[in-house]
Order: C-alpha cells, then sequence, then structure tokens
C-alpha cells in the first residue's frame, strides 16, 4: 500500500486519466474530488462490500433452488417409473 500525505487542494495521479484531489479536512474527515473516466468504476469500499455479499448470497440461494429442483425431479422421476412397474 502506498500512503501520501497531501493537503487541502493538493491531487495525485493514477495512470494518465485519474486525478484525486483533496477538497476539504474537517477533524478526522476529508473530502476527495475524483476525475476518472466514465467507464472506471468508483464505489465506496462498504457499497462495494454490500454489493459483493449480496451477489454472494443469490448465488448460494440460486444454487439451493437448482438443488431443489433436481432432486424433486428425481422423486417424480424415481415415482414414475414405481408407478409404470405396477
Amino acid at each position: 500500500m502506498l500512503i501520501l500525505a497531501r493537503k487541502k487542494n493538493q491531487s495525485l495521479r493514477i495512470g494518465d486519466d485519474i486525478v484525486i484531489t483533496v477538497v476539504d479536512v474537517q477533524g478526522d474527515q476529508i473530502r476527495l474530488g475524483i476525475n476518472a473516466p466514465q467507464d472506471v468504476k468508483i464505489l465506496r469500499q462498504e457499497l462495494y462490500d454490500a454489493v459483493k455479499d449480496s451477489n454472494r448470497q443469490a448465488a448460494q440461494a440460486a444454487h439451493q433452488v437448482d438443488v431443489a429442483a433436481v432432486l424433486k425431479q428425481v422423486k417424480q422421476l424415481k415415482e414414475e417409473e414405481t408407478g409404470s412397474k405396477n
């Protein structure tokens, strides 16, 4: 991790297209201005984590639904097999 000291109105660059500027400092909070191309996604870490967790839960739920559907189909096939043998 790179750690830099910046004062109000000072900036730093990431590559050629991203500029981050310290807009304001108040106590233990800073306000940052970020100038980046529109195709660059910028998210607060807590929002990124929440989206990632939500996606993980949705994937697990989809997997559970798929397993339940397969088990239901297996049960139906077994019942059909048993019914056709009688």
